[in-house]
């Protein structure tokens, strides 16, 4: 804001100092104008800068600055004008609107002006400051938009907690309840008193799933819990997920059928994806009724993921409940088939797992037909890391590699501190490396990978020169696949790759 010491006049010891401030800046230009309106006569330099216009090419356009002057916004200029050039008691303008510069984009513009008085204190003329202000108002809008974030988000948490402290709750009336028939009881029958442990074992293992699926949720929430991928074989982690559900399908006379390509890998945290596929699958379980199937299945869906699809025959899902599957704060859970209670959380549970991989979940379903859930995951691209820094050695490795398993990604490095580099991202299907390496000798790579593996372990061909019986013992305690002589054998050398990768 131009400030005065002489009820706004501006003399021209200021306008001098005011126009060598405002060259030092892009954002600011000043200009003057006649008293009998705001009638521009001269921009200083930096006007260029943010129009995009000269003061030249402003003041030859019809109208001048006034062209320039957003449409919705230029009746309230005029206006505002007018009042401030009819009201002498008013020293100083300050107005807010927008532009359109010479390349056709918005520009903010925040305007200040004054009068400048003569020695009788008459207004004789006016000067304006003209401020680019869009990074600010651009600012602004991302602050607003954030604030209306938080306060929705502020909402979903006052609603969960609601949900919540009543869930928490409701479970102990029974718990609370049956305990003191069983204290206060002498005459129950044996079946009454299991009867009676039963609804309370039930109702507490249910508890202990709301508060597991709770605590994961927030740790989730938090970035607390430490998602650590590794390349998974899918078609273990699916299987094992029916191994551990089987009781529950056995019960309900219910098929489970999985179909899942053996050379399918997924980079995931396997501890999470274990409870994604096992909380749709006891989904599945849990809506379908007696002898029933249930398909889970999983393929490529694109170069970076793959597709899991989790297929059932059951009651399907009523419309009103659709928006309401995925969302904590319209947490709600229907009873099973048979009668099965469930928490509510699970599937808020398995959306941020998911998401959390950078993967996506949806849902179809119709009522009384059944319902499918997909929801993607990072694959693990099946590759081959090369280590090897001769030249010549590198090429020929590279040919048979690449000739026998064209379906492989090749990725080539010349020492062990990229080949651990490249891991932390992405895990091969094989590593083929040779001893004397740069950095770090086969040795010390092959520890180094073993030390970070926790469940699918990377197949490793070492290529060692004649070294001691001792080197030979290390190997094979840090779990090599295969050592080669050098010279290669061409013919053992494949031999292996093949059994690696099969």
């Amino acid at each position: 804001m131009i400030k005065d010491t002489n009820k706004g006049a501006l003399n021209n010891l200021e306008a001098d100092f005011l126009s060598s401030f405002i060259k030092k800046t892009d954002s600011l230009s000043i200009w003057k104008a006649s008293v009998k309106d705001i009638n521009i006569k001269e921009f200083s330099e930096n006007i260029l800068k943010i129009t995009g216009y000269s003061s030249k090419d402003i003041l030859n356009i019809s109208d001048g600055f006034y062209a320039l002057i957003h449409p919705d916004d230029l009746l309230k200029i005029k206006k505002s004008y007018k009042r401030f050039i009819n009201n002498p008691g008013e020293e100083e303008l300050s107005v807010i609107y927008r532009i359109i510069n010479k390349d056709q984009n918005i520009v903010w513009i925040k305007e200040e002006i004054r009068g400048q008085k003569d020695i009788t204190g008459k207004i004789e003329s006016y000067i304006g400051v003209i401020q680019n202000i869009s990074e600010f108002k651009k600012a602004e809008s991302t602050l607003l938009t954030d604030n209306e974030k938080l306060l929705q988000l502020n909402k979903s948490k006052d609603k969960f907690l609601s949900i919540l402290s009543h869930d928490l709750r409701a479970p102990f009336t029974s718990i609370l309840g049956f305990t003191e028939i069983l204290m206060n009881e002498p005459d129950l029958t044996i079946n009454e008193k299991n009867e009676y442990l039963n609804y309370i074992h039930e109702s507490a293992q249910n508890q202990l799933q709301l508060i597991n699926y709770l605590l994961d949720w927030t740790r989730l929430q938090t970035g607390r819990m430490k998602i650590e991928p590794e390349r998974i074989h899918a078609q273990t982690l699916v299987f094992n997920c029916i191994a551990s559900l089987t009781g529950n399908a056995i019960r309900k006379n219910i098929d489970i059928k999985a179909s899942l390509p053996d050379n399918l890998f997924i980079q995931a945290d396997e501890r999470l994806i274990t409870q994604v596929v096992t909380n749709l699958l006891s989904n599945a379980i849990k809506y379908s009724r007696e002898n029933k199937h249930i398909e889970i299945s999983a393929e490529i869906f694109n170069d970076e993921k793959v597709e899991f699809i989790v297929k059932d025959q059951g009651i399907g899902i009523l419309d009103i409940y659709k928006e309401k599957l995925f969302r904590v704060d319209k947490k709600f859970s229907t009873e099973g088939t048979k009668g099965e209670k469930g928490t509510g959380l699970g599937l808020s549970l398995v959306k941020e797992i998911v998401e959390k991989h950078n993967g996506d979940i949806w849902f179809y379903t119709e009522v009384d037909a059944g319902s499918e859930f997909h929801f993607t995951l990072p694959s693990s691209q099946n590759s081959i890391l090369l280590v090897e820094d001769n030249p010549e050695d590198k090429l020929f490795l590279e040919k048979i590699i690449s000739e026998n398993f064209p379906e492989f990604k090749l990725i080539v490095t010349d020492n062990g501190y990229e080949a651990i580099t490249i891991m932390t991202s992405k895990i091969p299907s094989l590593i083929v490396t040779k001893h004397d390496i740069p950095f770090m000798d086969g040795i010390q790579l092959l520890k180094s990978i073993r030390k970070g593996e926790k469940g699918y372990k990377v197949p490793v061909i070492a290529i060692i020169p004649d070294v001691p019986e001792e080197t030979i013992k290390l190997y094979h305690e840090y779990g090599i696949n295969a050592l080669l002589q050098k010279p290669i054998d061409i013919k053992k050398f494949k031999e292996n790759l093949y059994s690696a990768l099969n």
